[in-house]
C-alpha cells in the first residue's frame, strides 16, 4: 500500500501581501514575468496559415518552376559517359534550388518571426535582459527537479495538453466529416486541381485550427498573469526584511531621528534666550519670537514647542526675563505654519508687530 501526501502540491505559504514594486522590477530584470508561451505559437501558427492562403499560387508556381529547372537536366545528364553529371553544372544546380527554396520559406519565416516578437512585446513590453541566459546551478538540483516534474503547475500544463489536443482533433473531425466525399474525388480530377483541392483543405482546417488555438492562449494568458500575481505575493516578514535591505531598519531610522530631534531641541533651547517675547495658547502651544531688524526684515521664529516643550520654553524664558504674552490665534497659527527659523507670514505682520510694541513699552524701549 502506497499513501500519498497531497500536502506535497499544496501551498502553505503565508502570503497575503501585494508584491511591492521593487519586487517586480526585480523580476521582471531575473525574466520573470506574466507570459504565455501560447500567445507567440497561436499567433504564429495563424500567420503561416494566412500568408499560405494569399501566397498559395505564388509558392505552387515557385515550386512547379523549381521541379521544370531539375529535370531539364536530365536530359543533359545522359550526354556524359556513365550518366555523370561534371561537378559545376551540380553546383549550378543545388545553387539555383537553394535559392528558390530560400525565396519560397522566407516571407513565410519573416512574418512569423516578426509575430513572435509582436506577440511578445505585446504582453510583456519592451525590456531586455540577459541574466535569464547565465547559468544557475541550482537548476540542477535533483529534489527541485523532481518538485517540478510532480508540481500542480506540471499538472496543469498536462491538462492544458490534453485540452489542446482533444480541440484540435475535435476540430477536424467537424471540419472533415464534410470534405470527406471531396477526397474520394481525388482520383478523378487532374493533378493540379488535386493539388489546389488538398492545398485549401489544408489550409482552411489550419486557420480554424489557429483560431481556436488563440482563444485556448488568451485563456492560457489570462491564467498565467493570476499565476505570476499569485506566485509574486509576499509574506508580511517579507515585506518587513525588503524594507530593511531598502530603506534600512526601522528601529536604526527611529533611533537616528530620535537623536536629530533632541540635537535640533538642544539647539534650539540655547538659541532662545536671544528672543524678544514667547506668545502663548497658553498652556497648549509655545513660540518664541525675534525680531533684529539689522538681522532681518521681519521677525522670525527663534523657538516652538507642543505641551511639555512649551512648558519647558516658558521656564527657560522666565529665567532669562523673556515677556510671555497670552495669544491662542497667533500661538496656533505660528506653531502650525512657521518652521524654526522661519520668518513669519505678512499676514501676521500687524498683529506680531502690536505684541512686540507691548513688549518693548514694558521693556521701557519704546
Amino acid at each position: 500500500m502506497l499513501e500519498f501526501n497531497l500536502q506535497f502540491f499544496a501551498d502553505n505559504s503565508d502570503k497575503t501581501e501585494e508584491p511591492t514594486d521593487k519586487k517586480l522590477t526585480d523580476a521582471r530584470e531575473e525574466g520573470q514575468v506574466a507570459k504565455s508561451r501560447e500567445i507567440g505559437n497561436c499567433l504564429g501558427l495563424f500567420v503561416f496559415f494566412l500568408v499560405l492562403r494569399f501566397m498559395a499560387g505564388n509558392i505552387g508556381n515557385r515550386i512547379i518552376d523549381l521541379f521544370e529547372s531539375v529535370y531539364q537536366f536530365i536530359p543533359r545528364v545522359t550526354v556524359y559517359p556513365g550518366g555523370n553529371m561534371p561537378v559545376k553544372e551540380t553546383e549550378i544546380l543545388f545553387r539555383n534550388g537553394l535559392y528558390s527554396i530560400l525565396m519560397i520559406v522566407l516571407p513565410i519565416m519573416l512574418f512569423g518571426v516578426v509575430v513572435a516578437f509582436l506577440g511578445d512585446v505585446a504582453q510583456v513590453k519592451w525590456k531586455p535582459t540577459g541574466k535569464p541566459l547565465k547559468p544557475k546551478f541550482s537548476k540542477l538540483d535533483p529534489i527541485k527537479g523532481f518538485k517540478r516534474i510532480f508540481s500542480m503547475n506540471s499538472l496543469i500544463e498536462l491538462v492544458k495538453s490534453l485540452l489542446k489536443i482533444g480541440l484540435i482533433i475535435l476540430m477536424c473531425y467537424s471540419y472533415m466529416r464534410d470534405k470527406v466525399f471531396l477526397l474520394f474525388s481525388l482520383y478523378d480530377l487532374p493533378m493540379m486541381q488535386a493539388i489546389a483541392l488538398i492545398g485549401n483543405t489544408i489550409i482552411d482546417l489550419g486557420i480554424r485550427i489557429s483560431a481556436v488555438y488563440i482563444v485556448l492562449a488568451a485563456a492560457d494568458f489570462g491564467y498565467q498573469k493570476w499565476k505570476f500575481h499569485k506566485d509574486m505575493m509576499m509574506s508580511k516578514q517579507e515585506v518587513k526584511d525588503e524594507y530593511k535591505n531598502s530603506e534600512g531598519d526601522p528601529q536604526v531610522k527611529g533611533q537616528i531621528k530620535a537623536r536629530m530631534r533632541e540635537a535640533s531641541r538642544r539647539r534650539m533651547m540655547q538659541s532662545l534666550p536671544q528672543a524678544d517675547v514667547v506668545i502663548t495658547n497658553p498652556t497648549h502651544y509655545a513660540v518664541a519670537i525675534k525680531y533684529d531688524p539689522a538681522e532681518r526684515e521681519a521677525p522670525y521664529v527663534v523657538a516652538k514647542g507642543e505641551g511639555f516643550l512649551a512648558q519647558k520654553i516658558k521656564e527657560i524664558a522666565g529665567e532669562h526675563d523673556i515677556k510671555i504674552v497670552e495669544n491662542k490665534p497667533v500661538a496656533r497659527t505660528l506653531y502650525h505654519n512657521v518652521e524654526i527659523g522661519e520668518s513669519i507670514p505678512p499676514e501676521l505682520y500687524q498683529v506680531v508687530a502690536e505684541i512686540l510694541a507691548f513688549v518693548y513699552h514694558l521693556q521701557g524701549k519704546i
